[in-house]
């Protein structure tokens, strides 16, 4: 009696590795620096991006850690419905002074985060408090809903103020404030 010996692969390996490599490629992390890749401005205020042999006539910029970490783990994606993944930059400060500058304007835009410099007066009254501020864009009035997370502590001396638009304003450090300043944000801190 004679044994046979097979070297075949069982049916669906090479399915079963395709997915795998392609599974592989899509958790794989792919860091942008400033040697493989290249950001350029584009008419209509976007940006291009030259990376890994490919050319993407427009790309978006996300903060993975916006409150905690502004500068660090920017996810570059394609702009279309999907915002795929393109690659991370892990810290803006990796990156020559142009570049760095070119991706904290498209940050800016999409965060857009006015700085409270003043607070002129806050008034509440049936469930809402009423701000009117100094920005570092002028003068602003918004409406927060009392008893809700509209204000939200990012640290020891850094406020984040969401009003019931969703707009977002910041207080980078209460201590700057005048003691007038903090006695009527006392309720809210």
């Amino acid at each position: 009696m004679s044994t046979i010996h097979c070297q075949s692969k069982p049916k669906g390996t090479e399915a079963k590795t395709e997915q795998s490599a392609y599974t592989d490629d899509i958790l794989k992390i792919k860091y942008i620096t400033k040697g493989n890749a290249k950001f350029k401005r584009t008419p209509g205020g976007f940006v291009s991006l030259e990376f890994e042999g490919k050319f993407y006539s427009r790309v978006s910029v996300y903060r993975a850690f916006p409150f905690t970490n502004p500068d660090s783990f920017i996810s570059i994606r394609q702009p279309d419905e999907k915002a795929e993944e393109i690659g991370i930059i892990r810290s803006l400060n990796e990156l020559d002074k142009e570049t760095a500058e070119i991706i904290r304007e498209q940050l800016n835009i999409r965060y857009f985060t006015p700085e409270i410099k003043k607070i002129i007066d806050i008034k509440d009254e049936y469930g809402y408090a009423y701000f009117d501020v100094l920005t570092d864009r002028g003068a602003c009035r918004f409406t927060i809903r009392m008893n809700t997370s509209s204000v939200i502590r990012l640290s020891e001396t850094r406020i984040l103020i969401v009003d019931i638009d969703g707009n977002r304003f910041e207080i980078p450090d209460i201590t700057k404030l005048s003691a007038a300043e903090l006695k009527k944000l006392d309720l809210f801190i």
